[in-house]
């Protein structure tokens, strides 16, 4: 320890070190973490690399000391510290120190970032749209025709907005076939659908969900929440088969269609059996709790808990895991948590409710890129309705749910390691 901390010192003297620091804590003192990462891209947009200090305290912050940035935390509302060389020197011989489980990440670049929402959205409909606008991260919006045309490639960053790829069009017939949104919803998909030479919509979904595949498969980064992780995996595996009901697509479903899923195509589950009912509120028996059970769930008592990676020798689930806390309260979506039994054996299980089958944050590789599915649909309410009023992040400025996702954001900046060959 005493030779490190020399080394370490040693490097004051040089450019390593040689101004002060900016230090963002991260910690239940932060006073608003979501809009730390917003510094922290603001930080990178403007050629200033940050070191992401990871499981030291909460996953904080360091970065070259100016008087922009430090004006820009002021602003935003973000407490920080100016450090001395000495001091931050000292903080970089702690978490480096091969006793503790932290390390240090430079994050280089600030990643172009995409958000797959339809041309209707309302910015309160999707969590990460309101986590980027509120930390004023910026962002893309793109569709159908982007993601078909080729567009993916130029973005970095890839979130998809709570999205039935299946062409069911969320399964709300049950209960909304009349409502004006969801004939207005109806209407939209299948005039683009025909605009981009598909008959049916979910022959559509289907070839922008291979195509957003693809795109992981190439090297990008996907993250996707509540029904956009289910059902990307289902419309992958319903490749060649039709699983739609008439009141869908206006001609019956393949009576075999269970058996013809082919799971090789999946992202993240193996196995499932999909809901084939039109009437119920679910897609498959992946989403674990089922819709129908939520009602007899205790808010007041229902947590999840994120588990704990090694910081030198795991580095990526350890960055998708910083947080002030390692216990967060639930929130339900239309795809609340995986069951754990049909989550591919390859896939890194980050956060699970603990004494039950309910995952709720995995995370996989696909060629040279990555994925990372959550569950749930909104981390500051734990049940978002239709019709239910937007959600205020600024009263929720230091939600560790909603850290989750930024933490996403900011995963593609860090340094790539060289892949063996």
């Amino acid at each position: 320890m005493k030779r490190m901390l020399f080394l370490v010192l040693m490097l004051v003297s040089t450019n390593v070190f040689a101004q002060n620091k900016l230090f963002i804590y991260m910690d239940l003192k932060q006073t608003n973490d979501l809009r730390a990462y917003g510094i922290a891209y603001y930080a990178l947009e403007h050629g200033t690399e940050v070191d992401w200090l990871l499981n030291y305290r909460g996953g904080s912050f360091m970065m070259d000391y100016s008087q922009v940035l430090a004006t820009e935390c002021r602003i935003r509302g973000v407490a920080f510290d100016e450090l001395s060389a000495a001091q931050a020197a000292g903080i970089y011989a702690t978490v480096q120190n091969i006793d503790n489980n932290m390390d240090v990440v430079r994050l280089e670049k600030a990643p172009k970032i995409a958000v797959y929402i339809p041309p209707n959205y309302h910015p309160w409909d999707d969590a990460v749209t309101l986590a980027l606008n509120y930390a004023e991260i910026p962002y893309t919006q793109v569709w159908d025709t982007q993601v078909l045309e080729g567009k993916l490639p130029k973005y970095d960053w890839l979130h998809l907005h709570h999205e039935d790829f299946t062409g069911q069009y969320g399964k709300f017939y049950g209960a909304y076939a009349n409502a004006p949104w969801y004939i207005q919803e109806v209407a939209m998909d299948e005039k683009e659908a025909h605009r981009m030479g598909f008959k049916k919509v979910s022959d559509e979904k289907k070839a922008v969900a291979q195509t957003i595949k693809n795109y992981v498969g190439q090297g990008g980064f996907l993250f996707a929440m509540c029904s956009a992780t289910e059902t990307l995996d289902i419309a992958l595996a319903a490749q060649h088969v039709d699983i739609c009901d008439a009141v869908f697509d206006g001609d019956p479903p393949d009576p075999h269609a269970q058996e013809k899923l082919d799971y090789a195509n999946c992202l993240a589950f193996q196995n499932f059996k999909i809901i084939e009912n039109p009437y119920v509120y679910g897609f498959s028996n992946i989403n674990d709790p089922p819709n129908d059970s939520v009602q007899f769930r205790d808010p007041a008592t229902d947590y999840f808990t994120l588990f704990q990676f090694s910081a030198k020798y795991d580095p990526v689930p350890t960055m998708l895991t910083q947080d002030q806390v390692n216990v967060i309260h639930n929130f339900m979506g239309q795809t609340t948590s995986f069951r754990r039994s049909l989550i591919k054996p390859d896939v890194v299980i980050m956060g699970q409710k603990e004494g039950t089958q309910e995952v709720k944050y995995i995370h996989g590789d696909f060629g040279k890129g990555t994925w990372t599915f959550l569950g749930g649909h909104d981390p500051a309410a734990y049940e978002h309705l239709v019709g239910d009023p937007p959600t205020d992040l600024s009263l929720h400025k230091n939600s560790p749910g909603y850290r989750l996702i930024l933490n996403n954001v900011l995963f593609p900046a860090a340094k790539r390691k060289p892949q063996k060959t």
